[in-house]
Parts: structure tokens; C-alpha cells; sequence
């Protein structure tokens, strides 16, 4: 199954800018669609997605640069190769930009295109596109146990505005329940969470993600006393049926070796921060945090990771690894971190990301596919990944098509495993 046809196109995201979609089609008349979201909020040390700069279209944010370099670099050099050759594929389009970060044909070409290489194969083979991920690289998954929801309740940060300095507060389904039963538990606590907000004469308006983005919260904790609240008042136990995740994105209040919570005016040392969050973790069903940390304060990781792991709490990195080998084996090696969050556009192929969530397993390290908050698309491929590679949660938010699209796929691979 030779490829004799790539092409790029510019499609619109969730953020309302426009994005980059790969059309790649086979020999055999199989056509393989991906597209690829964009942060808001993004870690410096992420691969890059080339946008325009031409302040005439969609203030500088067209994707006209990375469509031209599929046509007129990656098209030429992949168009005729063996499609089922992923993994050598995916390295001629790393030869081919040969940057650290993707910057010369854009981290958004490449993995559109790795993407629907992996897509139109899967479609010619009648498989299921977490089984062809499955197939290529030998992963291990626990068909036992799904990705269970880790689902955005309350957004601040740089997902909203006059919200609180914390990007995200989760609620996560633990327990032995389904999928199907998992989201419609946090759905419901999620509804419940609605009235709590409505109670605190908070708004109940929605910010990136289709969680609530209540202007006027009072301080950082509240979120997460709202939330426990929900908890109870849906009928689960908080801990148990449902815990509570924080994305604080804490390099987006970094500065000059300081952290600035704004919402409560705030000047905080590393060790203060660390002592300014410690006591959450023992008042809260705090299951996970994530970012709770800048993405290059390596020693106060390493003190805080420890601290997570006295409470039993998972440590997620993201802005700090970036869904890259080489940063998380640093993180590894510092004992930075005990869980990782995997984001396909962070690294740029089908590849890198499936081998950071082997090298995060091989040392204990739970996995977290994320979407992202600035914009998404419909495309379902993390869902698939999160499969794929045994991951124990996917975090998305909880409404918006985008965002429900992935948890419909989710529970339609539940039942096609049935």
C-alpha cells in the first residue's frame, strides 16, 4: 500500500483560529483524515506549530506556512513509500525538519500527516485505529480497564478570564465502573456542580474547555471545596466513587523566579508555593495534580513530588516533559514526577508519543492523553492512543462537541470490545 497522494488544508478549531488537516490517500483508494489541536496555554519546550505571523489573516494565526511545507516538502519525499512503514516514516519527516522542536516545517504539519498516514492504513487493514497502534509498536493495554474520565470541572488561568489563577480543577472516576459508567457519574456530578456555583451567586458561563469559568471566585481552594461539595450532593463518595484533579499551569504565574497568584496578591518562593499547596492535599480528595510547579524548576518538582507521594497523590508532568524522551527521562532520573501527561501535538509524530508513553510505563509512570484548551478539533486519535498505550485516564472537558466527540469514542471502543 504505496502513498500517492498528501495534502494539507486549513480547518477551524474550537478557539475559532484555524488549524492544519492531512489528507493522506493510498494506492488502493483508502484516504486517512487527521487533524491537530492547538494550547492556550503551552510549555516553551513543546514542539512548535507554525502559524503565518500575517497580521491580514486570522490575526497572524493561519496555517498557510505549514500547508505549503506538506505540499512542497513532506508530499514529495513520503508520495510513493510503503504507508505501512510508520515508524521510518515518521523519522524521514524528523530528518526532514531537522530541528529540536519542529520549527522548520511546524510540529502541526508533521503530526497531521503521521496521523493520517496511521489512519488510512488502519482503514485498509479493517482494524481499529488503537489496534493498529496496538500492532505497530507492541504496546500492552489493558482492555480490563479503559482510560477512566478526568474530566474539567471549573477553568481559570489561561482558559478564562477573572477566574483563578489555576488553570484546571478535575473530576476524576475512580473505582471499577465502566466507561459508559464513569462519565455519566462526572457528568452528573458535573451537573450538580452547576447548582453549587448558582448557590455562591457564581457565573455558570463556560470557558475553553466547556467547563464552568466562574468570574468573581474568591481564592484559589474554593474550586475545590465547590467540587467536593458536588461530590456529596450527586451522591458519591469523594475519594472513592470521585476524586478531584489540579492542572495549576503554574510556569503561566512564573516569573523572574517567582510565582504571582494574582487572585489572592500573592508573591510566592518555590518552597512557598509548595507550602502554600501542601495542605490541600490532605483537606481534598485530591487524586492528582499536574504543573503545580514551573516547567524548568527541577529541585522544587523533585521536594513537591515527594510530598504527593506521603498523600498517595499521582504528580503529573506536563509543561515540564512535554510528551518528550529526553525530558522525561530527566524527570525520571530526578524523581520529578510519578505520572505524565501525553499530548500528540507537544512531540509532533505518532511515534515520539507512543514511545514516551513506553518509556513512562517501563518505569511505573501512570499516563494521562490530554486534549488541548485552546483549540480542538473532532479528530478522536487521542482516544485511541490512550487505549492503545493502557493509559488510567483521559482528560478532556465535558461539554462542547469537540470535547463530548472524545468521550463517545471512548465508550463506542468499550463496546466494541464487548
Amino acid at each position: 500500500m504505496k502513498i500517492t497522494s498528501i495534502t494539507g488544508q486549513e480547518v477551524l478549531a474550537s478557539g475559532g483560529f484555524p488549524t492544519l488537516q492531512a489528507t493522506v490517500i493510498l494506492e488502493n483508494q483508502v484516504t486517512g483524515l487527521a487533524s491537530v489541536p492547538y494550547g492556550a496555554s503551552t510549555g516553551t519546550h513543546e514542539a512548535v506549530m507554525l502559524i503565518d505571523n500575517n497580521p491580514d489573516r486570522y490575526q497572524g494565526r493561519g496555517v498557510l506556512k505549514a500547508i505549503s511545507n506538506i505540499d512542497q516538502t513532506l508530499a514529495p519525499a513520503l508520495i510513493g513509500q510503503e504507508a505501512e512503514n510508520q515508524i521510518n516514516l515518521d523519522q524521514i519527516m524528523i530528518d526532514l525538519d531537522g530541528t529540536p522542536n519542529k520549527s522548520r516545517l511546524g510540529g502541526n504539519a508533521i503530526l497531521a500527516v503521521s496521523l493520517a498516514i496511521a489512519k488510512a492504513v488502519a482503514l485498509s487493514q479493517n482494524m481499529p485505529f488503537y489496534q493498529y497502534i496496538i500492532d505497530t509498536y507492541q504496546t500492552q493495554p489493558n482492555f480490563a480497564s479503559l482510560p477512566k474520565p478526568m474530566m474539567v470541572a471549573i477553568e481559570g488561568g489561561k482558559h478564562a478570564t477573572n477566574s483563578t489563577d489555576l488553570q484546571e480543577y478535575c473530576l476524576s472516576a475512580l473505582g471499577s465502573q465502566s466507561v459508559e459508567q464513569s462519565v455519566e457519574s462526572v457528568l452528573e456530578t458535573y451537573h450538580v456542580l452547576e447548582k453549587v456555583l448558582d448557590n455562591q451567586q457564581l457565573s455558570t458561563n463556560v470557558g475553553n474547555e466547556g467547563a464552568f469559568a466562574p468570574e468573581g471566585i474568591a481564592s484559589n481552594e474554593a474550586p475545590l471545596q465547590y467540587l467536593t461539595q458536588a461530590i456529596e450532593q450527586a451522591g458519591f463518595t469523594p475519594g472513592q466513587d470521585i476524586g478531584i484533579s489540579i492542572d495549576a499551569a503554574a510556569s503561566e504565574f512564573y516569573q523572574d523566579g517567582q510565582y504571582h497568584l494574582k487572585l489572592e496578591q500573592k508573591v510566592l518562593s518555590s518552597d512557598q508555593l509548595i507550602d502554600y499547596f501542601t495542605p490541600w492535599l490532605s483537606h481534598y480528595p485530591i487524586i492528582s495534580v499536574e504543573d503545580m510547579l514551573a516547567e524548568d524548576d527541577w529541585p522544587a518538582w523533585t521536594k513537591f513530588n515527594q510530598i504527593a507521594d506521603q498523600h498517595h497523590i499521582l504528580n503529573l508532568g506536563d509543561d515540564l516533559t512535554v510528551t518528550n524522551i529526553q525530558r522525561l527521562q530527566k524527570a525520571i532520573d530526578q524523581k520529578a514526577i510519578s505520572a505524565i501527561l501525553i499530548k500528540l501535538n507537544q512531540v509532533g509524530t505518532l511515534t515520539e508519543t507512543v514511545r514516551c508513553c513506553q518509556l513512562a510505563v517501563k518505569h511505573g509512570l501512570t499516563t494521562v492523553p490530554s486534549h488541548r484548551g485552546g483549540g480542538e478539533t473532532n479528530d478522536t486519535s487521542l482516544v485511541d492512543l490512550a487505549v492503545a498505550v493502557g493509559a488510567r485516564f483521559i482528560k478532556v472537558g465535558p461539554t462542547r462537541g469537540e470535547r463530548i466527540s472524545k468521550y463517545n469514542r471512548l465508550i463506542e471502543i468499550e463496546k466494541g470490545l464487548k
